[in-house]
């Protein structure tokens, strides 16, 4: 990516490109009524030019009716730069697409994004800047308003128009638990990139980034331990399937079977080619025997999300029930519509919402029996990074925590009246906590409440104080 001119402290002068009369159904010349009439529909809506993402171009449809733009033309300054939609490639009504054009031409300072019907010729829409994105040139409102320099980027979901998580306005508050905080583990059991947690009960599974799962079980009234039993007790290594590599495993959940039904992992890459991403998911049978785990499934993401750093990517993940998202009339990003889980066949029975470190944004997956997969959500967290996502169900909340990039920050989503995820609170962390990296974060069941307050759980990549588990409270 280009970084020759300063990101900050210069104002950037934006101009649209002047295509207005293009736009009307009526003026595109010589062009069929049906592909005027998407061209009108589709907007260039967020253009990131410079930081931990590659170089990209979001398409965004306002219109009503989902549009086709199966071989339609992105352009930079430079008419010789070409970029192709793939076949096959439709935006919902209300849907977002982005496109990674690094490979084939670069985003400058000064530069532009254009947008072609398929003849190479026709204009449908475009825009100018003469400052690098800061962090991201975005639509305000999406698809109808201005470009300005938004607050964060925002590839594939609503565009952070001076709000949080692109729901209402909120302001950090205190925890909403006990201020203190004490360690939950022995010195040195674990030593660095201890990452993300998931409590089942009276069982903690821990996910690190070294390609290990570790099944921990209660030390005492307030701590855990590695369980012993069945090959855990130094943590079972992890593979992709058919036995090779070495997944950095981020994150950890279970559905609504539990650990019987399998862990499901979230990974970044492949230790052992570690300058690559591989956004996965990874099924293991946690009942299996021998110190190493071989994963069952793989739903490989990487091509379906916007393109980051190889040690920036998929970092939390946890599993919402299909019950709950049909009651709370849940939008389904696919069709523009309410989520029909009968749409999907056979899956888990709920969607996989997995997080990313370098963007803050938070996914949303149907991930079939079958292997394959359908985005149904995107969405910002307001956040710089998203180092772990946890379901609470007793609250019917979302909770997405950022580590000390973010100075321990907690956020909680929730469904709101249109039918999408939106910020309901925003917490820092406990001020009897350090500004530590926590990666992970696990909260207790509703039958550990006792006098109005219940255990939750913190784990620390870095392992200060050779202790990487952490307890405190929250309110039930």
């Amino acid at each position: 990516m280009n970084r020759s001119i300063a990101r900050r402290g210069r104002r950037a002068l934006v101009r649209f490109l002047v295509a207005g009369p293009l736009l009307a159904a009526g003026a595109l010349s010589g062009v069929p009524a049906a592909h005027a009439a998407a061209g009108d529909s589709i907007r260039v809506n967020e253009v990131v030019t410079t930081g931990d993402v590659n170089d990209s171009i979001e398409l965004f449809n306002k219109g009503t009716a989902a549009i086709d733009v199966s071989g339609w033309i992105l352009k930079d300054n430079d008419k010789d730069h070409t970029y192709k939609i793939a076949a096959g490639t439709t935006l919902a009504a209300g849907g977002y697409r982005v496109f990674d054009v690094h490979t084939t031409f670069g985003l400058g300072s000064d530069d532009e994004a254009r947008l072609y019907l398929a003849d190479g010729k026709t204009l449908v829409d475009g825009f100018s800047w003469s400052a690098h994105s800061d962090p991201s040139w975005s639509r305000c409102p999406d698809g109808t308003g201005a470009f300005k320099q938004a607050t964060a980027v925002t590839l594939g979901a609503q565009n952070n128009c001076g709000t949080s998580g692109g729901g209402g306005s909120t302001t950090p508050v205190a925890w909403p638990g006990s201020s203190s905080v004490a360690t939950a583990d022995a010195s040195n059991v674990f030593g660095q990139d201890l990452s993300g947690l998931y409590q089942e009960g009276d069982v903690l599974w821990g996910a690190q980034n070294s390609g290990k799962l570790w099944r921990l079980v209660r030390d005492g009234s307030t701590g855990w331990k590695p369980d012993t039993g069945n090959g855990w007790s130094s943590g079972k290594t992890l593979r992709f399937p058919g036995g090779s590599g070495s997944p950095d495993s981020e994150g950890v959940t279970l559905t609504g079977s539990g650990s019987a039904g399998g862990a499901f992992v979230a990974s970044e890459r492949d230790g052992n080619a570690s300058g690559t991403s591989r956004l996965s998911v990874l099924k293991y049978d946690v009942a299996a025997s021998g110190s190493s785990l071989t994963a069952s499934k793989e739903w490989n993401l990487t091509s379906d999300l916007p393109s980051a750093g190889s040690n920036l990517g998929l970092e939390g993940i946890t599993w919402v029930p299909d019950g709950y998202l049909t009651g709370a009339a849940f939008k389904d990003a696919s069709t523009g519509a309410a989520y029909d889980p009968a749409r999907y066949g056979a899956h888990s029975g709920g969607v996989f919402f997995v997080g990313v470190e370098g963007t803050g944004m938070i996914y949303g997956y149907v991930l079939a029996d079958s292997g394959g997969y359908t985005r149904v959500a995107s969405l910002s967290s307001g956040m710089a990074g998203v180092m772990e996502l946890q379901w609470e169900p007793q609250a019917t909340r979302l909770w997405a925590v950022c580590d000390d990039t973010c100075h321990g920050q907690h956020r909680t989503l929730k469904i709101d009246a249109t039918g999408a995820f939106t910020t309901s609170a925003v917490y820092n962390r406990p001020t009897g906590m350090p500004d530590y990296n926590n990666e992970g974060f696990a909260l207790a069941g509703s039958g550990e409440c006792v006098s109005g307050a219940k255990p939750v759980y913190w784990s620390d990549d870095a392992n200060d104080g050779g202790h990487a588990l952490r307890r405190g409270t929250i309110s039930c």
